[in-house]
């Protein structure tokens, strides 16, 4: 490959292949059911400018969307105050960087907390399935804490700088 570099998405396509490959790796590697996704879904945040897709060459290898509102509910209490939260959702990497050993994810991880910090919001916020325990120790290890109650979903939350 030549090297990675950052884009907008434009292909809603091509992000939905690279979610659901993404999904289906992660099902397989811990026994747990890949989620439905909407094709839909995935082209209104394309089309809205929110997924942010990571090359190396020409092959999208990892992408991440970061939305305005929470894309999940949590009770009110899970998260600490925050002015302006931003939420990191729909966390992708192509099956074979994450088999290699690929620092895709914390690419995605850190270009999320920069991304988020630039656009002025105070906190970045997201859900993550426990049995993922790569990710989560990944998000945890770039300043993300846990938030609310555990239950069959965590909750993280990262406090941005102002």
């Amino acid at each position: 490959m030549t090297g990675y570099r950052w884009e907008v998405a434009t292909d809603p396509a091509e992000v939905h292949d690279l979610l659901c490959a993404s999904d289906r790796f992660q099902a397989g590697r811990t026994g747990t059911a890949a989620p439905r996704r909407n094709p839909g879904s995935t082209a209104a945040h394309v089309g809205a400018g929110r997924v942010h897709l990571l090359r190396d060459g020409p092959l999208a290898t990892a992408m991440f969307t970061l939305v305005d509102s929470p894309p999940f509910e949590a009770p009110p209490d899970t998260f600490p105050a925050a002015g302006k939260p931003v939420y990191l959702t729909r966390l992708a990497i192509r099956p074979e960087a994450a088999a290699g050993g690929s620092l895709a994810g914390m690419m995605c991880v850190r270009r999320a907390i920069a991304t988020a910090s630039g656009l002025g919001a105070d906190a970045l916020r997201c859900e993550a399935n426990p049995a993922l325990a790569d990710t989560v120790e990944l998000l945890k290890a770039l300043g993300f804490t846990a938030a609310g109650r555990p239950g069959d979903v965590l909750h993280l939350h990262h406090v941005l700088a102002s």
